[in-house]
């Protein structure tokens, strides 16, 4: 959890905030990638975290037995 906070932390404030002169510099189809990571690149980060989280939590979940789906997949 602490490695995927870290990835939040970097992209949200690093990439949009803190390094966007640097990485304006880069253009990516028209647009600069500073540019480009404040709007949508911090999005999809934030959405790829949220499906990391999930998968690794149900997987933590079935390991000790406390899953909350039955046998076939269906939920309890």
């Amino acid at each position: 959890m602490v490695v995927l906070l870290a990835i939040w932390a970097f992209v949200s404030l690093g990439c949009g905030v803190l390094f966007v002169e640097q990485l304006n510099a880069i253009t990516i189809a028209g647009f600069p990638v500073g540019f480009w990571f404040a709007q949508q690149g911090a999005i999809y980060t934030f959405l790829l975290l949220i499906l990391i989280y999930a998968v690794r939590m149900d997987r933590l979940d079935r390991k000790f037995g406390v899953s909350e789906r039955a046998e076939e997949g269906q939920e309890q």
